[in-house]
């Protein structure tokens, strides 16, 4: 199956940027073992706290042994707090994720985004502003009151594909989620079926796209993004609205960062995306 992942922000509904605007901001896939979802981070209206999710999305800490430890039905889902050790043996159990030092809040930095659906922001500890680390959550309702709680839990993304997925865990739930109180703060833990295991857990790995547009001389077009390993990696533009997509190019992708150039300069008004094989 095809399904856009690295689609550049934005422009009506559909996700994608003209040339002209120079870069985008960077795109966070979430690949859960209940489905995967696409989120656009705001860069530039929440450089802390973006620097901080993406400096744990660059260390190990953010891998598939990560864990969504909280389900709040038809509130919140929430992760980074937790990962499996060990993970396939026979000693695994679930400890804390490594974390590194708390970070300002950025509730009223830049625009004061509101706690809705679908968008994400860091969590924290109870009554401490300045005390996110690791630890985020995606709004599954319009949580807005969140924004007034000890000075607004900071937004920092939303979602743009993968709102399936987020149905799974808000009623009516036609799925197989159940819930369980371990200990301590995993009094919301969910998981797959009936029976408890860690292979029924929900885990989630998170990586990042990073797709940006740069302009070169000559009126030609540099499109690079971070490559999906082992999937065929399509390249495509349109200059019409509605799109009418074409393929530029097709790579097997690395999981390294890739290039490319568009060379055509006659045309004044591109818009560009990303798409992966799965």
């Amino acid at each position: 199956m095809k399904r856009p992942l690295g689609i550049l922000p934005l422009l009506g509904a559909l996700f994608f940027l003209s040339a002209a605007c120079g870069s985008a901001g960077t795109l966070a896939q979430f690949r859960t073992t209940v489905g995967d979802i696409d989120v656009e981070l705001f860069d530039q209206d929440k450089p802390v706290t973006v620097q901080n999710f993406i400096r744990y999305v660059n260390s190990p800490a953010y891998t598939n042994f990560q864990l969504i430890h909280r389900w709040g039905p038809g509130f919140v889902i929430q992760g980074g707090g937790y990962f499996v050790l060990n993970r396939y043996a026979t000693n695994q159990g679930i400890s804390f994720l490594p974390t590194f030092g708390a970070i300002t809040n950025e509730y009223s930095v830049g625009p004061a985004y509101s706690n809705v659906y679908g968008t994400i922001a860091m969590a924290r500890s109870g009554g401490q502003v300045n005390s996110a680390t690791s630890q985020w959550f995606i709004n599954l309702a319009d949580n807005s009151f969140l924004d007034s709680v000890d000075g607004g839990f900071t937004v920092f993304g939303r979602v743009v594909q993968g709102t399936n997925t987020l149905q799974k865990f808000r009623p009516p739930y036609t799925n197989s989620l159940n819930q369980v109180n371990i200990e301590g703060p995993l009094t919301e833990l969910p998981y797959i079926g009936t029976n408890l295991t860690h292979d029924a857990l929900i885990y989630v790995d998170i990586t990042l796209l990073k797709v940006a547009i740069t302009p070169s001389e000559g009126g030609s077009r540099s499109i690079s993004w971070n490559s999906v390993s082992n999937r065929l990696n399509r390249v495509e533009y349109t200059t019409n609205l509605p799109p009418s997509w074409i393929t530029l190019a097709t790579t097997n992708g690395t999981g390294g960062r890739f290039t490319l150039t568009d060379t055509n300069s006659a045309n004044s008004r591109a818009f560009y995306r990303v798409r992966i094989d799965y």
